[in-house]
């Protein structure tokens, strides 16, 4: 089995399930009391945040760099930043080390290929759905990708860093999210990614019209088809 190296803490709730998904996942398919090989470098999410809505991105990017780093130097055998919004610098990431970097756009992107799907809704912070380095990457896997109105894209913002991340469930934050995804499908969307490792733990599949995309879960799982293979 090979050794997982994790890149947490952003949130460290996303972060939990990443290490149940993989850890259960792992023993239900070796059996037993098996449990994955893993190491995790969780930072401060504090700073992160700070950082990121100050448009750090450079700071913001030696600091990954160098968490990836000091798994390499402790052992990991491959990279999961346990995020998608800092997946912005996975190619400086992936430049300054020599063990490779399990993109959360891949396994993503061939679970929809696998359902059909061409045109999707793209819920994550306003980094993720604004910004091209995600986007960009969906579109050279062959998706349209649609995101929320301005309005719908701060609303669901807000909601991630000022309830999700500090673990707050709230039911009128789920109607929100609801609502966001009506309009996504109304505007032709035929799937909706979960594009921030938070949403998952708000959005179920009863609150969407269309299949839900969960990259919290697909890419904890790609690590586990990583780590057996």
């Amino acid at each position: 089995m090979k050794t997982i190296g994790l890149i947490g803490g952003m949130s460290w709730e996303s972060s939990a399930e990443y290490y149940r998904i993989i850890n259960r996942d792992v023993q239900r398919r070796l059996g037993g009391v098996h449990s994955a090989r893993s190491l995790m470098l969780s930072v401060d999410f504090g700073d992160i945040e700070k950082l990121q809505h100050a448009g750090d991105w450079d700071a913001l990017t030696a600091e990954m760099v160098a968490a990836a780093q000091s798994l390499e130097r402790g052992g990991a055998d491959f990279i999961v930043l346990c995020t998608n919004t800092m997946h912005r610098m996975a190619g400086a990431m992936e430049a300054g080390v020599a063990i490779p970097l399990l993109h959360i756009v891949d396994p993503t992107a061939e679970a929809l290929k696998g359902a059909g799907v061409q045109k999707v809704g793209l819920l994550g912070t306003a980094f993720t759905m604004e910004q091209d380095f995600y986007k960009g990457r969906l579109a050279g896997h062959g998706f349209e990708v649609l995101i929320p109105e301005a309005e719908d894209r701060a609303a669901v913002h807000r909601i991630i860093y000022e309830e999700l991340v500090c673990g707050e469930i709230r039911e009128p934050s789920r109607a929100a999210y609801r609502a966001v995804i009506a309009r996504l499908v109304s505007a032709g969307a035929e799937a909706i990614i979960l594009g921030c490792t938070e949403i998952m733990l708000l959005v179920r599949a009863e609150d969407s019209a269309v299949p839900l995309f969960d990259t919290t879960t697909l890419h904890a799982m790609a690590a586990v088809d990583r780590a057996l293979a």
